[in-house]
């Protein structure tokens, strides 16, 4: 089905991997696969004429995702797109010749992915998402919407970030925000509950729960968890508050995946990782469920309702 390869990036069909570590879902369908597709159309590259694009999803299970980053590369790819940081850690990891367009993922430098934000200085540019600025903007959102708490528990994967990673902001977030944050981890459904369990022994008064693919594709037990210990949490991104989620704060996902899609094109014309900016996102969307704090019995700050971009009713 592909044509010759060219480093215009204007002859053949055009080979495009994309490695995930969710499941295919209408959520991430529309949020991160649509806008993905719909901004490549507009460019002019349309799936099924003059581009192939062949998905690997790791379905929640982050071992799978070397093995699925050798099928994709075996391809023979013109572009590998990578979803979240895990997958792009995996990705670049996997190949240091096919580029790699990283997006939805942490701080790059740090994670290690690139030299170098103006300049990535190797086979990996893309996009972040904000993440650790984010943790403090939804503790602080919690504080917000539940004065009185005292002790939050933050939820992570720690095959997603470490402990070692996440402690020093946290006692950082814990002196500005006047209360109290524990570290709990979950590396797999099973490890949910004990987890909330020890939440429920500390008697928090709310959970921030960090996005994770593991997180996102059971996240329905999540919601299952949280209902149960009737403790406000704080998501990240409006998808995770079908379940009762008091609020989310994350950066727009659609728009990240559609300057995705640009940042593909401008590779396929022949531009090189190593001297395309890695950059940041710069839209964040609040949603506020209204609903599920009335059930809660949590008065929302006028401020926060006018402020929001989206509130569910």
């Amino acid at each position: 089905m592909a044509g010759a390869r060219s480093a215009s990036g204007e002859t053949g069909v055009r080979r495009i991997g994309f490695l995930g570590g969710t499941s295919p879902d209408p959520a991430t369908r529309r949020t991160a696969i649509d806008p993905f597709v719909q901004g490549l159309r507009e460019l002019g590259r349309v799936e099924g004429r003059n581009v192939e694009i062949r998905y690997a999803w790791a379905e929640g299970a982050p071992e799978r995702l070397p093995g699925l980053a050798a099928q994709l590369l075996a391809a023979e790819l013109d572009v590998l797109v990578a979803m979240g940081p895990r997958p792009a850690l995996v990705a670049k990891a996997a190949t240091t010749e096919v580029p790699i367009v990283a997006l939805a993922v942490d701080n790059p430098v740090e994670m290690g992915l690139v030299a170098g934000f103006a300049r990535p200085g190797g086979n990996v540019t893309g996009i972040s998402s904000f993440s650790g600025e984010l943790v403090a903007k939804r503790l602080q959102l919690l504080k917000d919407l539940v004065p009185t708490a005292q002790r939050v528990a933050v939820l992570a994967n720690p095959n997603t970030v470490s402990r070692v990673q996440l402690e020093p902001a946290l006692r950082r977030f814990e002196r500005a925000l006047g209360f109290s944050v524990t570290l709990f981890e979950a590396a797999s459904r099973e490890q949910f509950e004990p987890a909330f369990d020890a939440m429920g022994r500390d008697r928090v008064d709310g959970v921030l729960v960090l996005a994770d693919a593991t997180f996102w594709t059971d996240r329905a037990r999540l919601h299952e968890l949280v209902a149960k210990h009737r403790l406000p949490s704080i998501w990240g991104g409006r998808d995770w508050l079908d379940g009762g989620g008091l609020a989310s704060y994350q950066s727009d996902f659609p728009a990240i995946f559609r300057r995705g899609a640009a940042m593909v094109d401008h590779i396929l014309k022949g531009a090189r990782p190593a001297d395309t900016p890695f950059e940041q996102a710069t839209k964040l969307d609040l949603v506020i469920n209204v609903k599920a704090a009335q059930a809660m019995g949590i008065a929302v700050p006028t401020a926060l309702l006018v402020g929001a971009d989206h509130v569910i009713r």
